[in-house]
């Protein structure tokens, strides 16, 4: 039997959500991201970069009934926001709390958004690193296997950049 939709609203409701938790929190730099399957939120504080993601296959795999990738991207949000309360209240700085959590790899603080849009923590080595990433996306993100038009116009531009950046190097 098929699970039903756990948190009301959508991804407008949890993008506009992020941002005003960014805000509050003070990150130098963020970008966010979801696919059919999953869905994440990586952020640069104090230099240090970050990544917040969930998949259903994770969710799956803990027990939990979720069905909707808009409702993973509620929990990573949500989990921001009280985050963020706990640190507007007082009783820890955001960048303390976030301290002991495992940052990503050296140089991800400085990546393009189009690479990480496309799953990279570093800048690929080739041209054909980023073609293979985005035919592995383009196989579940196009709107012929399910999936949804804008976001897969966003996919074809983040790989296009991408492409031009490779090229300039």
């Amino acid at each position: 039997m098929a699970g039903k939709k756990l948190y009301s609203g959508g991804f407008e409701e949890y993008e506009k959500k992020l941002r005003t938790v960014i805000e509050k929190i003070g990150v130098e730099k963020f970008n966010y991201d979801w696919t059919r399957q999953s869905c994440f939120v990586e952020l640069i504080c104090r230099g240090r970069a970050f990544r917040f993601e969930k998949s259903l296959e994770d969710a799956a795999r803990r027990g939990e009934r979720i069905v909707c990738v808009s409702d993973l991207f509620a929990q990573v949000v949500l989990m921001l926001e009280d985050l963020a309360r706990a640190s507007s209240r007082g009783l820890f700085d955001f960048a303390e709390i976030v301290s002991g959590l495992p940052s990503l790899p050296e140089g991800a603080a400085g990546l393009e958004p189009c690479f990480a849009s496309l799953g990279f923590f570093r800048r690929p080595e080739s041209a054909e690193e980023v073609r293979s990433r985005y035919r592995q996306l383009a196989k579940v993100m196009h709107p012929d296997a399910g999936g949804d038009a804008d976001a897969f116009q966003a996919l074809r531009g983040n790989y296009r950049k991408c492409l031009e950046l490779m090229e300039e190097v």
